[in-house]
């Protein structure tokens, strides 16, 4: 039976013709998207003051950029204002950063590290050192340059607007 012409089929996918190397890169890099969403998906589980990815980034943007206004921070961690306003609560609840009217506009609010909270990013940032190095110590430098340049080209085909239709 035919179907009606206002039904059209999808056409099905070509095989891929690319190479090998690159299907299998690709293959990788699903694994590793799939393992940060798991690591952010743990995050929701975190009690107390433990950090969660997420508020450490909020950390690191206030240690590289001094205080700040919850809307510029919001932006700059591209998350919404509400989100960020709940975030500096909790971060303000543990120590981390203290919130105080701005010196040039009293209207405004600004968020800052306190020392605590760089103590806390210190430690963070060591740890993952420790562990980036131990994993990638045994790489040749020409491999890790490659795999620099292959993931700068990810960045900036993830910055470029997306197909149409996928």
């Amino acid at each position: 039976m035919t179907p009606p012409a206002t039904l059209k089929r999808k056409p099905r996918p070509r095989a891929s013709q690319a190479p090998p190397q690159l299907r299998e890169l690709g293959q990788a890099f699903r694994r590793l998207l799939r393992t940060v969403n798991r690591m952010r998906g743990r995050d929701t589980h975190l009690g107390g003051d433990e950090l969660s990815h997420a508020h450490f980034e909020l950390l690191v943007e206030l240690l590289e950029r001094g205080e700040l206004p919850a809307g510029e921070l919001a932006a700059a961690a591209s998350l919404t204002p509400a989100t960020v306003t709940q975030m500096l609560d909790h971060l303000a609840a543990c120590g981390h950063v203290e919130r105080a009217r701005s010196e040039t506009d009293r209207r405004v609010v600004v968020s800052r590290l306190t020392p605590e909270g760089a103590r806390r990013i210190q430690a963070r940032r060591e740890a993952w050192r420790e562990r980036w190095e131990k994993a990638l110590a045994d790489l040749p430098a020409e491999d890790l340059k490659a795999a620099t340049r292959v993931l700068e080209r990810l960045g900036a085909m993830f910055e470029d607007d997306p197909p149409a239709e996928y």
